[in-house]
């Protein structure tokens, strides 16, 4: 690659963890910092107020335009937040009346949510596919069942509308950007942040506490009914100043985020968007995706926008690399002043893992450090992170300060649960599922088995060892652990796939369906295939066989081992919970949705790929 900046080695201060650990006579392991969690605000309204005093002119957010970048800097940013907090406050609404929001990531989905969580109105910010898949509107029924909103805020009214109209009764106001709803009261945005701050806002602002609920995160669905998880103000910033105490360089250099994952889940909704304000970083809402027909938009962004720390899902991450390889200008501007790259939303391929290394080390002397963690809606998320440099992909590391990581034999293998303050006090209206949620020391369940990367050694950090609930047995009584299998079988795939299935369950071996990687197999057929015929076409099969056949000559016995392949050539179905919008994949749902696949690979389906038919 050609290297037209000058390149200098960057001294990233993280921090240095200083493990405790306890074995107890169960076989539990018990694993925290030696140092404690430092002091964190009551609120995030606060820890704004701090910063638009010391730099009010810093651009806090940003969003791209038909005539490029708007910008809003912390001090006009906080003057907005207060007068819509006056709004709502004037409008008596509460814990049990919160502002439901139905829009993507932007300048007023973010002004209105920390409006709101100013005067301890909780907000719900929800992933506007579902209110824009149309048919019965199922998810956003179970929703509202679950919260009562006292305001619904859509930045565009036209595309929501339909929903609005079908779920919602017609006497809750609507507050919109752009647009109105027919039958509701339609209240313009440009009204709240207009509204003089009065003594409402200041009475309502006071009265929080870091018990106070700042927002309801719902999570994916994927297994059922959406759930409504609890999110206190005590939980947001305790957990960020976890982030602070790990990411010790982000007290020298504000963060500066491009990020286009959504704010409905809590990996960007929480983790990244709170540590720019909490850090007095600046976040560039990026308009494009990890998608075949949305990955420009993210590259232009990129071109342009040179992050301090960046944020992907690995389906993202290939997107960019093919990228990379072939635009120095897209890397200059990536790798300018990038310090840290964190995945999270999925596992790793080593085919992945390995070409980004590669290019960081060809932009930076000694690379940046590429990493991920492990948490939940539930934690906060932040709660499990990884520091160390690594060789593979997959270490998560150790907890976080003030978090005591506990990991419980269930069987063969570990469970893991967690107790921090940034864990949720449960399920809004629902004890039986927050009773389930926490055993009896008061540790949240992930459902989730870790292994330790050393068993001699706690702190080399911990691995995942898969879902506990998507595990199964084959006829022959071994189980199978899905999650590692999974990682380990899209690995083997060598950037064909960007993930797959694990099926078998009552069967004498495994099978898999296999995501494809588009891009990857058209340079493999040579030509610009689509569906069927892509999938099929002779070579992309032969190389199929070829990777599983040596992925099943390494594999340890039959719970390791899949023999034989399909690829999905229907996309997976976010309304059918097969995937979320950051990309996601839910095991069971997709078996569930997809039984004639399932049956079709041990049923002599031609489109099947057996591993022993690949050659020696």
């Amino acid at each position: 690659m050609a290297d037209t900046l000058t390149r200098e080695r960057r001294a990233v201060p993280f921090w240095d963890p200083k493990l405790c650990v306890e074995h107890r006579a169960d076989g539990s392991i018990v694993m925290t910092q030696a140092e404690p969690l430092g002091n964190y605000p009551r609120c995030l309204s606060d820890r704004f107020a701090e910063w638009a005093e010391r730099t009010p002119d810093r651009p806090w957010i940003a969003e791209k335009g038909p005539d490029g970048w708007t910008r809003l800097t912390y001090g006009t940013a906080r003057n907005q937040i207060r007068r819509v907090g006056q709004w709502l406050a004037m409008r008596g609404l509460g814990k049990d009346s919160p502002v439901l929001i139905l829009s993507g990531n932007s300048i007023a989905h973010a002004v209105m949510a920390l409006g709101a969580q100013h005067v301890g109105v909780p907000s719900a910010a929800l992933a506007p596919a579902y209110a824009l898949s149309g048919g019965d509107f199922l998810k956003l029924r179970d929703i509202a069942a679950q919260i009562s909103p006292g305001v619904i805020f859509a930045d565009r009214a036209e595309p929501f509308a339909a929903a609005i109209r079908a779920v919602f009764a017609p006497d809750i106001p609507v507050v919109t950007v752009e647009g109105a709803v027919e039958g509701f009261e339609t209240v313009a945005f440009e009204d709240l942040v207009t509204t003089p701050p009065g003594p409402e806002e200041a009475r309502a602002s006071a009265a929080v506490t870091r018990e106070t609920v700042a927002k309801f995160l719902f999570t994916s669905g994927t297994t059922g009914t959406p759930k409504a998880v609890i999110q206190t103000h005590g939980m947001l910033c305790s957990n960020q100043q976890m982030v602070l105490q790990c990411f010790t360089f982000l007290r020298d250099t504000p963060p500066v985020v491009v990020d286009w994952a959504p704010w409905n889940h809590t990996a960007s909704g929480n983790k990244v968007f709170n540590m720019v304000l909490y850090n007095g970083g600046t976040y560039y809402i990026d308009d494009g995706r990890p998608t075949p027909q949305a990955i420009g938009k993210t590259i232009e962004t990129l071109r342009e926008i040179s992050p301090t720390w960046y944020f992907n899902v690995p389906l993202g991450y290939q997107m960019l690399l093919d990228a990379f390889e072939t635009d120095a200008r897209l890397r200059d501007t990536f790798f300018r002043r990038i310090q840290m790259l964190f995945y999270a939303g999925a596992g790793m391929s080593q085919h992945v893992w390995d070409r980004i290394t590669r290019v960081a080390e060809d932009m930076v002397p000694g690379g940046v450090l590429l990493t991920t963690g492990f948490g939940s809606t539930e934690t906060g998320p932040f709660s499990i992170i990884n520091t160390a440099r690594q060789s593979m992909s997959g270490n998560l590391g150790l907890p976080a300060h003030g978090v005591t990581l506990k990991l419980v034999p269930q069987g063969e293998k570990l469970e893991a649960r967690v107790k921090s303050p940034s864990i949720t006090p449960g399920y809004w209206h629902n004890e039986a599922l927050t009773r389930e949620a926490f055993d009896e020391e008061g540790f949240y369940r992930f459902g989730d088995a870790f292994r330790l990367a050393d068993p001699d050694d706690p702190a080399k950090g911990v691995l995942f060892d898969g879902r506990l609930a998507e595990n199964f047995k084959l006829a022959s009584g071994t189980w199978v652990a899905v999650g590692p299998l999974r990682a380990a079988l899209t690995d083997a795939m060598g950037g064909m796939a960007s993930d797959c299935v694990i099926a078998g369950e009552g069967q004498r071996e495994l099978g898999a369906l296999l995501v494809p990687n588009l891009s990857a197999l058209r340079t493999l057929a040579g030509a610009n295939l689509e569906g069927e015929a892509l999938l099929t076409h002779p070579d992309v099969r032969h190389a199929t066989a070829e990777r599983l056949a040596r992925a099943a000559q390494v594999a340890t016995g039959s719970a390791s081992r899949v023999t034989r392949a399909l690829w999905l050539a229907a996309p997976l179905d976010f309304n059918r919970g097969e995937v979320t919008d950051k990309g996601s994949i839910n095991q069971r749902a997709v078996l569930r949705h997809r039984v004639d696949l399932v049956d079709a690979l041990w049923s002599g389906d031609p489109r099947v790929i057996l591993a022993e038919r690949s050659p020696p």
